[in-house]
């Protein structure tokens, strides 16, 4: 009986860990506008301390999101596809975000998420526009609806 009660407890204990999940391109819709999820290199996706999971089809849904909805503090991952490594997400506050004419996004922000300062500078030598850290493009879109 006691294995029983072991078994069954390590089985919760493992059924509510809070982690990511895979997002499934073609099927899965998008938590801000309901469009399919299709663009690996624009996906992103939130998981609340629950463990919830909500997937966007673009950064800019996930910013508009937690804009409208103030509440950034209940997710336990804030995460972008990483540009230059599609289906890779990464953590928005590690991340940096670019702006520019020179790469369509799914909302038409032409909004790009990269891994680190280095390859969005990178990116941004080869397609010009404007480099954004997390809070930047948080205030950048607070300033659009003004």
């Amino acid at each position: 009986m006691r294995y029983i009660y072991t078994f069954c407890l390590t089985l919760m204990l493992l059924s509510c860990t809070v982690e990511p999940k895979e997002i499934v391109y073609g099927k899965d819709h998008c938590s801000y506008c309901d469009m399919t999820v299709v663009d690996k290199s624009h996906a992103a996706q939130v998981v609340s301390k629950k463990g919830r999971a909500y997937i966007f089809d673009s950064v800019e849904c996930l910013v508009n999101k937690i804009k409208i909805e103030n509440n950034e503090n209940i997710f336990q991952y804030i995460l972008v596809a990483d540009y230059n490594h599609p289906s890779v997400l990464v953590d928005v506050h590690t991340s940096v975000f670019l702006i520019t004419k020179n790469i369509k996004s799914p909302m038409g922000a032409f909004l790009s998420a990269f891994e680190n300062q280095k390859e969005g500078q990178l990116a941004q030598k080869k397609f010009g526009g404007d480099l954004y850290s997390w809070n930047e493009l948080k205030k950048h879109f607070s300033n659009l609806n003004k």
